[in-house]
């Protein structure tokens, strides 16, 4: 394993030169990493087509046009990003230059998921290349096939010393992370998320975790449950249910349950025909043995709808099951397929308890009209986001931070989130030598005089505006005044 050692190293030696420090530097290679997903977009339906059957649409959709977002953010508001932000001074720095410095974290992991291989690893990217880092990246193997194309292609486009690929499986993961790293992105499940953070932890080295769980959805009997039933099958049985955000499982009032396998089922039939294995828009579990694990939750299940498999050709047809007990099987792991169970409860009240009792979720969705029973349910509860009324959009806004809380992952990323992610906020007071006999109220000897002086200075002022900042002035000028009275006369 000395050839991972030494592209590591190589990054580390191309980031101690310094070109990534310039903004213009960054935005030059934004731009190239632009070029190469819309020069290379028929490569990547290909290998996204050999992957997991994902056609054009929804490898442009779900894929490629996050990046490209991201990267024209990137690119327009750098500029500012990257400028000192200039902060509130207190009493004692009123004459001196304070702000925050935004300097790179280094050289840093992104590891990406095979659910979705290309926006996994080429999104943070653009966080990673914003801030001036360098950035090795490992794909998923699963996806064996986007990740071969981005390890040939990747490096056609930007500095392959300071961007490179490594591929391979666990074993090569494994001694990846033995190296010193300034920072982690890892996108994936919990169990590897914990290895992750373990060789982490052995260099210090700090992490973001896009992980999982199970996201509810609360349906409340008086939404529009044709709408509601729509949203919610979109957002399942996108990418044959292979989304980390997506509706994990249905909590509703039990004198809606048979409506809303009524209505989902009709839905899956108008997105997908009578025989979704047959539809170019369905898609396929990622590999034999996720789809065994899959299959494996269905059993002892009752089967409302679907149901129907194909090992050979890795296909699990959009399933609905209903009376599901919670201790079941299908409810003790995220299900990261296109099963869907509902559970049914009495009340919200139910609802919430229910949820609060399970670990907290990457994404929680409620449907509903009563704009209070929203609210609340996001007061008394906690998830790395929440959409209410429609699924997984939240994800889509790269003006909210992505992530999870408690096991479903630590940290966020996008839009400017990620920029911040791999930054550093440096604090810095640019002081002047002069002015040293209004700094005698620090320095010993102490006095009460010096000691209250000093309090009033630190004293946190309440208020803000363009008022709070001329008094600040007055203040300092009579401060200014009365020290030289009372120290130096």
């Amino acid at each position: 394993m000395a050839q991972i050692t030494a592209v590591v190293s190589g990054a580390r030696a191309a980031y101690n030169q310094g070109k990534t420090r310039s903004v213009e530097f960054r935005i030059q290679q934004l731009k190239a990493l632009e070029r190469m997903i819309t020069e290379k977009k028929e490569e990547f339906v290909l290998a996204l087509k050999k992957d997991l059957h994902k056609n054009p649409f929804a490898v442009e959709i779900y894929e490629m046009s996050g990046i490209l977002s991201e990267i024209s953010l990137a690119i327009n508001k750098l500029p500012v990003w990257a400028a000192p932000e200039h902060v509130p001074k207190s009493m004692m720095t009123l004459m001196d230059t304070v702000y925050i410095h935004r300097e790179p974290l280094g050289v840093v992991l992104i590891i990406g998921a095979w659910n979705y291989p290309l926006a996994t690893v080429v999104q943070p990217l653009v966080g990673a290349i914003a801030a001036g880092n360098a950035a090795i990246l490992k794909p998923s193997e699963v996806s064996v096939n986007t990740a071969q194309l981005l390890g040939e292609i990747l490096p056609q486009y930007l500095d392959k010393d300071l961007y490179p690929i490594i591929n391979g499986g666990p074993t090569v993961a494994t001694e990846v992370l033995k190296s010193p790293f300034d920072h982690i992105l890892y996108t994936g499940g919990t169990n590897v998320g914990r290895i992750v953070m373990e060789a982490a932890a052995k260099n210090l080295t700090p992490v973001t975790l896009e992980l999982g769980g199970k996201s509810p959805c609360y349906v409340d009997k008086d939404c529009d449950l044709d709408v509601a039933c729509r949203r919610i099958a979109w957002g399942r049985y996108t990418n044959s249910g292979q989304t980390c955000i997506a509706p994990d499982y249905i909590l509703c009032d039990k004198s809606v349950q048979d409506e809303l396998v009524k209505k989902i089922s009709t839905t899956i039939v108008e997105f997908y025909g009578a025989d979704p294995q047959k539809s170019p828009d369905y898609g396929r579990i990622v590999n034999q043995r996720h789809f065994k694990r899959l299959m494996s939750l269905l059993e002892g299940a009752k089967v409302a709808y679907g149901g129907q498999n194909n090992e050979e050709d890795l296909y699990i047809a959009p399933t609905i099951v209903t009376d599901v007990d919670p201790n079941s099987k299908i409810m003790q792991e995220e299900i990261f397929g296109p099963l869907l169970p509902i559970v049914t409860v009495t009340s919200a009240d139910e609802a919430i308890g229910f949820i609060n009792k399970r670990d907290k979720p990457l994404a929680l969705y409620i449907f509903s009209q009563d704009k209070k029973l929203i609210k609340r349910m996001i007061a008394e509860t906690s998830s790395g986001g929440v959409t209410a009324n429609d699924c997984m959009i939240h994800y889509s806004v790269d003006t909210l931070p992505f992530g999870g809380v408690g096991k479903s992952g630590i940290g966020a990323y996008h839009g400017k989130f990620s920029f911040e992610t791999f930054s550093h906020r440096r604090a810095c007071v640019l002081k002047s030598l002069g002015f040293e006999k209004l700094n005698s109220v620090r320095y010993a000897p102490a006095t009460d005089s010096k000691q209250k002086w000093t309090l009033w200075l630190l004293k946190k002022r309440r208020g803000g505006g363009k008022m709070r900042l001329i008094a600040l002035a007055l203040l300092g000028a009579l401060f200014a005044v009365m020290m030289k009275f009372y120290f130096f006369k």
